[in-house]
């Protein structure tokens, strides 16, 4: 009853990053992988590879993850990293409308020429640049507020034409800073370049791409990106082969042996089995 508590065995899966040159592809890798961030990452020569594992349910999936440069003079090799992957995770900057461009020609591309079956995930990275400068703004904009309310107008002691221009000047003048500021406002979301709307909308009719936006900074949307992508590949044909019912082989190390013996010039009685049929506790999500 010993193989009941054996590990599962974790089905390999070959995960390959692409995108412009900086936007992030290196930071969602360091953060899924580690849980941490860089603010000054070099650019990724070639390619860089890391693993990391995720659990669904009963089954250990290991990501085996390419992250390729995005500089236009390692484009030529790509196919190599992309080849046989089985998902492919196609980043865009949200502050960069021209990266958005690149992504969809990424997305062609593997769709020409990488396996049919791919999974594909569009991910918007930086979401933290929006939501800090909208908030940072923001609490400017509540702040020169307060200070212009609280300014007291002070008339004169007459009460003649004159000083009744002077306190519409005063006025006037008070309300300009909140002017500015409100603008810097405006100025901190419009760095969004690329809506959440058209990214959404492309990643449906480009044949139902994965969507996320995430920030590799903070860490949100990283670890429900990867989860999502493993739960859409097909694990069940990508798992070990287990010997059909009826079949002599039972998977133990005697029948293997005996069936090689009977294969003696050559036959294929030599199958090695490499699922252990062992299940582990449910729990989901990646390590």
């Amino acid at each position: 009853m010993a193989d009941s508590e054996a590990p599962a065995k974790a089905v390999q899966v070959k995960l390959v990053l692409l995108g412009e040159a900086a936007v992030g592809k290196s930071s969602l890798v360091l953060r899924f992988v580690s849980n941490d961030f860089n603010e000054n990452n070099s650019p990724t020569i070639g390619a860089a590879f890391l693993t990391q594992k995720c659990r669904l349910e009963d089954k250990v999936i290991k990501f085996e993850i390419w992250d390729t440069a995005g500089q236009e003079r390692f484009h030529s090799l790509a196919p190599m990293y992309y080849r046989n992957a089985a998902a492919a995770v196609v980043v865009y900057d949200i502050t960069k409308a021209s990266s958005l461009e690149k992504a969809k020609a990424w997305v062609n591309e593997l769709q020409r020429q990488a396996n049919p079956n791919i999974v594909i995930a569009l991910v918007g990275n930086k979401l933290d640049l929006i939501t800090d400068g909208t908030v940072a703004s923001t609490a400017a904009v509540a702040n020169t507020q307060t200070e212009t309310e609280a300014e007291p107008v002070i008339d004169g002691d007459g009460e003649s034409a004159q000083d009744g221009q002077a306190a519409s000047d005063d006025e006037t003048s008070a309300t300009q800073p909140e002017t500015t500021t409100t603008s810097a406002a405006v100025s901190g979301e419009s760095l969004r370049q690329v809506t959440r709307e058209e990214a959404e909308a492309y990643a449906k009719e480009a044949g139902g791409l994965l969507f996320f936006e995430a920030s590799a900074k903070t860490g949100k949307g990283v670890q429900e990106l990867f989860t999502e992508i493993a739960k859409n590949l097909p694990i069940e044909s990508m798992m070990p082969k287990t010997p059909g019912a009826g079949g002599a082989a039972s998977g133990t190390a005697a029948n293997r042996r005996a069936a090689a013996g009977q294969a003696g010039n050559g036959g294929p009685g030599n199958k090695v089995n490499l699922a252990d049929g062992a299940a582990n506790k449910a729990r989901g999500g990646c390590c």
